[in-house]
């Protein structure tokens, strides 16, 4: 598949999206196809390398837009980039059921970060965001590291880099960051309806019809919404609750918390 860029652009189109098949069609055509080749003959998702990443039907996981309890616990999380886009997702928890709706996301190319810090401080200033290990790089210019940047534009950043949780013996920070593990974990809560995601949210749906692996290695391309959301995923430990405000005339509460820097 070319490489998707300002002089391409990629459409996917399936037997929902035309009018001359009825249902009863589609069933017999779906019925007389290969398994291995349903998803790219009805929905138009190509075949890649040695197969896709998530092998799920994407409405499993689909939900309609919901009202988020106040009692959920949030996170976000950030992949940065320049070439390839930033990319951010939103992530409320439900700790009593164990899933996680990703309620939003977004990606843009080519823009600084104080463009992508106003996007993560409207969406809710107080929530916690994860962001990866080249956060850590500095850049040449300012010799600003790259999350501490977005700390001083008003963006609140977890205190580490994202890692798994730790394991018996460890510290914060020692749990490792390997990809493998972080879309397996994905993959788990997707089968087990344990990872929703907005109906709306095409551009993780565009990602996600498209991750695939080539010779058994993922495929690190068109990526950075999906990097966004494993992130979130691997640091859920650190979600966390709105604020509340207290009785007129007390200061907004908000918890201390070390390991987020409040």
């Amino acid at each position: 598949m070319p490489q998707v860029s300002e002089s391409k652009y990629l459409v996917m189109a399936g037997w929902n999206d035309v009018p001359h098949l009825d249902e009863r069609t589609k069933r017999e055509l779906l019925d007389s196809t290969p398994s291995h080749m349903r998803e790219a003959r009805s929905r138009g998702i190509p075949v890649l390398g040695s197969g896709r990443i998530f092998p799920i039907d994407e409405d499993t996981i689909k939900e309609p837009i919901i009202q988020i309890p106040e009692h959920w616990a949030r996170l976000a999380a950030i992949d940065f980039g320049w070439d390839h886009p930033t990319a951010g997702a939103w992530g409320a928890w439900d700790r009593d059921s164990d899933v996680v709706h990703i309620y939003d996301a977004y990606k843009l190319s080519e823009a600084t970060p104080i463009i992508h810090a106003a996007t993560f401080k409207a969406k809710g200033d107080w929530i916690p965001v994860a962001w990866p290990h080249d956060g850590l790089q500095h850049d040449k210019g300012s010799g600003v590291a790259l999350a501490d940047q977005y700390r001083k534009l008003g963006v609140n950043m977890l205190k580490h880099q994202a890692t798994h949780p730790p394991g018996p013996g460890q510290e914060e920070g020692q749990g490792g960051n390997g990809v493998e593990a972080g879309i397996m974990e994905m993959l788990n809560r997707m089968q087990t309806g344990r990872l929703k995601v907005a109906a709306h949210l095409e551009v993780f749906f565009e990602e996600f019809r498209l991750y695939h692996r080539k010779d058994g290695k993922i495929v690190k391309e068109f990526d950075d919404v999906i990097s966004a959301v494993r992130y979130l995923i691997m640091m859920l430990r650190f979600a966390r609750v709105k604020p509340v405000k207290k009785i007129a005339g007390h200061s907004t509460f908000r918890p201390l918390d070390a390991e987020i820097g409040l």
